[in-house]
C-alpha cells in the first residue's frame, strides 16, 4: 500500500520535476547519516515535498553537485597520495596503518573546506604523504601544519616559498619575487603586505634573519646608535630593504612537508579512472 502511494506522489509531480527529487533525496539521507539532524531535516523534506519551490530546487541541485565534486577531489587525493607511498616497506605499512595517522586522514579530510584551490590540495596530499613516508615532524606539529592550510591564504604560502632558499631576503625583494609591481605606502595592497608579513612572524613560521654561533644560539645585535640631531628615526618601509628575513626550524619542515612533492611510484590516469 505505501508503495502504491509513494508511486501515485512520483507521478503527481510536474515535468522537469528531477531536481525536487533529488533534493528531497539528499535531505532523507542526509537526515539518516547524521541523527542530531534527522528530524528536522526529515521535517523539512516532508513539508518541502507537499509544494514544488523551483528555487529551492536548483539550490539542492547545486548542493548535491558540490558534494559530488568534494567526493572525487577526496578520491583523487587518496589515490595521489597513495600512488606516491611504497607500500612494500614495512614501516610505511605499518604508519599508514596506523590510528595516528588515520586520526591526521581524518582531520585532513573534516576540513577539506580549507582545501579552497588546487594548490591547497596539493598541499594537503603531499602533507599526508610525507607525513606516511618520514617522521621527520611528529604528528602534533603535523596537525599544525594542517591547519595553517586553512588558516592562511595562497600568498601567504607565496611568502614562505620566496622566503625559502633565500636566507636573508628582504620584504623589497620577497614583493618583486612573487610578481608583485611597485605598490604606494598608503595603499590598501601595503597593509595587505604588512599583514602577511605580521601573521608569518607572529606564527614562528618566519622571523628576522639573525646570526648564530657554532652551537646555534643567537648572536645579540649591535645597536647602532644615531647621531644627535638627527630626528626622529624615520618609519620603516612596508617594503623595507635593509632587514633580512629567514624560515624558522617549523617553517623550514613546513616546506618540507607541504610543498616537497613525493615522485609517483605508480603512474596512473584520470581517463583510466
Amino acid at each position: 500500500m505505501n508503495d502504491e502511494t509513494d508511486n501515485e506522489e512520483e507521478q503527481k509531480l510536474p515535468e522537469g520535476s528531477k531536481s525536487a527529487k533529488i533534493a528531497r533525496g539528499a535531505l532523507q539521507a542526509v537526515g539518516g547519516a547524521v541523527p542530531f539532524a534527522g528530524g528536522v531535516l526529515s521535517a523539512i523534506a516532508g513539508a518541502w515535498s507537499e509544494g514544488e519551490q523551483e528555487k529551492i530546487n536548483r539550490f539542492f541541485e547545486h548542493w548535491v553537485r558540490m558534494l559530488q565534486d568534494e567526493l572525487k577531489e577526496k578520491q583523487e587525493t587518496i589515490i595521489e597520495i597513495v600512488a606516491r607511498l611504497d607500500m612494500q616497506d614495512e614501516a610505511i605499512s605499518q604508519r599508514v596503518e596506523s590510528r595516528e595517522y588515520q586520526s591526521l586522514v581524518k582531520k585532513t579530510f573534516r576540513e577539506w573546506s580549507g582545501a579552497e584551490s588546487d594548490d591547497k590540495r596539493v598541499y594537503i596530499r603531499n602533507i599526508l604523504a610525507n607525513a606516511a613516508a618520514s617522521q621527520v615532524s611528529s604528528d602534533d606539529v603535523v596537525r599544525m601544519y594542517i591547519d595553517w592550510i586553512n588558516q592562511y591564504s595562497e600568498m601567504h604560502f607565496q611568502v614562505i616559498a620566496a622566503i625559502y632558499n633565500s636566507e636573508g631576503i628582504t620584504r623589497g625583494e620577497i614583493l618583486r619575487k612573487i610578481g608583485k609591481g611597485p605598490v604606494r605606502e598608503d595603499s590598501a595592497d601595503a597593509d595587505l603586505y604588512k599583514l602577511l608579513i605580521r601573521d608569518l612572524s607572529t606564527g614562528s613560521i618566519i622571523r628576522q634573519h639573525r646570526e648564530v654561533d657554532y652551537y646555534g644560539n643567537f648572536v645579540p645585535k649591535k645597536a647602532v646608535r644615531r647621531p644627535k640631531g638627527s630626528g626622529p628615526k624615520p618609519p620603516v618601509s612596508a617594503f623595507d630593504e635593509n632587514e633580512g628575513y629567514e624560515l624558522t626550524g617549523l617553517g623550514q619542515q613546513f616546506v618540507h612537508y607541504a610543498m616537497s612533492d613525493l615522485p609517483l611510484r605508480i603512474e596512473f590516469s584520470e581517463e583510466a579512472e
